[in-house]
């Protein structure tokens, strides 16, 4: 007894039964020995006549399951592949399912026999389904690119490393695009600030507040961006203007990157200054996204990465502070592909 008392590890339960047991063979009273574990003088004399009865068996708790569950796992499964579908794939006339509706479907088609709402919610928590809302999609008018190598599929697998070219195929893949315009506007954005209402202090700071801009006579600008599949680094060049000169300058910038006998492929959509270049001389094959598929494009995550660390909650004074802290930015991607921020936002842009 004096062993299970002493040591340090083992059933917290245990323990304490043994310490009332103890107490009790030194003559203390069930009372006090209530005031010293803090709980019930019937709890302790539950104990001792325990131990009277089956000794030190009596000091190991017997830990049993729950009840068995309600559903079994082949009809939770069900469960979340009818909440995943939509209505009318069953011939019902409603746009989506609302719990109410989906208790009684699951009841009228026999999966469960009986189901509450709330246990509903709790199971559809539980298998990772949540109410959400849908989002705007464009599909291509061309390939569906079911089963086919279409310049996505390319991109993935240089991404990862997956493919080894043949003699006569590209060994770099570049994804590349236009991202602008660039204008000289407060940019909406979150930032931390003392918070307002019933709790604020008196003697705050005003909330910080964006400029109001009626006139922007500076112009814009264009970022051309592009995004080493392989190596997985990015390259930018602000630009004036988004025209064929200043397209074939950036290609030209891409292709000295590397020795001229390494074929090179520039995944870009169709627009039109991309579809007038001509880059067989160069050992360069443009590869062209279909028509609205242009989120094929590896690039266009990076977009959204730059747009949150970068653009969000800003007001540039001047184009060369924003090009200056656009091109710092790549920078710092390029020398933190594994931050753990900066990936889940790659991640969740990445559709493809």
């Amino acid at each position: 007894m004096l062993r299970i008392v002493r040591r340090s590890s083992g059933s917290v339960v245990t323990w304490r039964r043994a310490q009332m047991i103890l107490l009790s063979a030194q003559g203390m009273d069930p009372a006090r020995i209530a005031e010293v574990t803090f709980t019930s003088p019937d709890r302790v004399r539950d104990v001792i006549h325990n131990f009277n009865a089956d000794g030190f068996d009596s000091l190991y708790p017997r830990y049993r399951g729950g009840r068995p569950p309600t559903f079994t796992l082949p009809q939770r499964r069900e469960m979340k592949k009818i909440a995943k579908s939509r209505p009318v794939e069953h011939g019902l006339p409603f746009s989506t399912w609302s719990l109410a509706k989906l208790a009684d479907f699951l009841v009228a088609e026999g999966v469960v026999d009986d189901i509450s709402i709330e246990g509903l919610r709790e199971i559809l928590r539980a298998e990772g389904v949540s109410f959400q809302r849908v989002k705007t999609w464009k599909h291509s008018r061309g390939a569906r690119l079911r089963g086919e190598e279409g310049p996505g599929g390319a991109s993935v697998r240089h991404r990862r490393r997956e493919v080894i070219p043949e003699p006569g195929e590209p060994g770099v893949v570049f994804s590349m695009d236009e991202f602008g315009p660039l204008n000289l506007q407060p940019h909406p954005g979150r930032q931390w600030a003392e918070r307002g209402g019933r709790h604020k202090d008196p003697d705050r700071d005003p909330r910080p507040r964006r400029r109001a801009t009626y006139t922007r006579p500076h112009g814009v600008r264009h970022l051309f961006a592009a995004l080493d599949l392989g190596r997985n680094v990015m390259y930018g060049h602000v630009k004036q203007r988004k025209k064929r000169a200043q397209f074939l300058e950036f290609c030209r910038y891409l292709r000295s990157l590397y020795p001229p006998n390494v074929r090179m492929a520039i995944v870009c959509d169709n627009y039109s200054p991309h579809l007038t270049t001509r880059a067989a001389a160069n050992n360069v094959e443009i590869a062209y996204t279909p028509t609205n598929s242009s989120w094929l494009n590896r690039i266009e995550a990076q977009f959204t990465a730059l747009r949150y660390f970068t653009l969000d909650g800003t007001d540039h004074a001047s184009h060369a502070e924003q090009a200056s802290m656009i091109r710092r930015y790549i920078a710092w991607r390029n020398r933190n592909t594994n931050n753990p921020r900066l990936r889940r936002i790659v991640e969740r842009a990445n559709v493809a």
